[in-house]
């Protein structure tokens, strides 16, 4: 069973996903095997341009946890999608060093639900696991996970609203 470790930048994904690896599961982090799926650079939001289309077709599913914040759109037979309050993630992302416009991006996608959105609309619901990671630890977070692949706890999501972390525009 492959399971997705999803989430916007900043939600503690590759933390929990090598306290996983720790505890003997295959992890692959997409960020180790993403550089030939690289297209080009977007200047302007500070990224680089992946073909991600190529890079989900020509993945091999593990046997094990898939980790980054796109995970979601592989072929998982389950997904976890990490939270983060967001002036917790934009604290995060700025120790990072991240260009102020990014973490704003960032930020608002986070309250906004954006990958948690497209969770939903690829996978069952009961194949989904929403964990708020917000002053927890990843070992803390990695129970959680480990227990939602081993069915020990249910699927869940969408208790969490942070919607009034929005802030309103020009």
């Amino acid at each position: 069973m492959m399971c997705g470790i999803t989430g916007t930048p900043g939600t503690g994904k590759s933390a929990i996903a090598d306290e996983l690896a720790q505890r003997g599961h295959k992890v692959v982090h997409i960020t180790d095997i993403v550089q030939p799926y690289v297209i080009g650079d977007d200047e302007k939001r500070d990224t680089q341009v992946i073909d991600v289309d190529r890079l989900v077709d020509e993945f091999e599913p593990v046997n094990g946890f898939v980790e980054g914040h796109f995970a979601h759109l592989f072929a998982c037979d389950r997904v976890v999608v990490l939270r983060c309050r967001p002036d917790e993630l934009g604290k995060r992302l700025k120790k990072r060093k991240y260009h102020p416009t990014k973490i704003r991006e960032n930020v608002e996608a986070e309250a906004l639900d954006c990958i948690l959105v497209e969770t939903v609309e690829e996978y069952n619901p009961l194949h989904i696991l929403e964990i708020d990671s917000t002053g927890r630890d990843p070992v803390w977070c990695a129970d959680r996970i480990e227990q939602f692949t081993k069915g020990e706890i249910p699927a869940s999501f969408g208790t969490i609203d942070w919607s009034s972390f929005v802030e309103p525009g020009p």
